[in-house]
């Protein structure tokens, strides 16, 4: 009886740590994935500045009232 509940717990603990294990391994895929975001917003925002900012003035062209900074 007693081995029985000693290969219960043991059981019981190595799900813990295999859930343990699982967090870490979602955590560094977030991580990573936002890398990869910051490094694209870093790589191409000055070209989608320049989108909106020729938008902008596209519409301020023809409606005179907004103002582009």
């Amino acid at each position: 009886m007693i081995d029985y509940l000693r290969i219960q717990l043991n059981a019981r603990f190595a799900k813990m740590e295999e859930r343990g294990a699982s967090a870490v391994e979602y955590g560094l895929l977030v991580a990573g994935i936002a890398a990869v975001i910051v490094l694209i917003v870093v790589a191409l925002g000055g070209t989608i500045k320049d989108a909106f900012s020729d938008t902008c003035n596209a519409i301020d062209g023809s409606a005179g009232t907004a103002s582009c900074d």
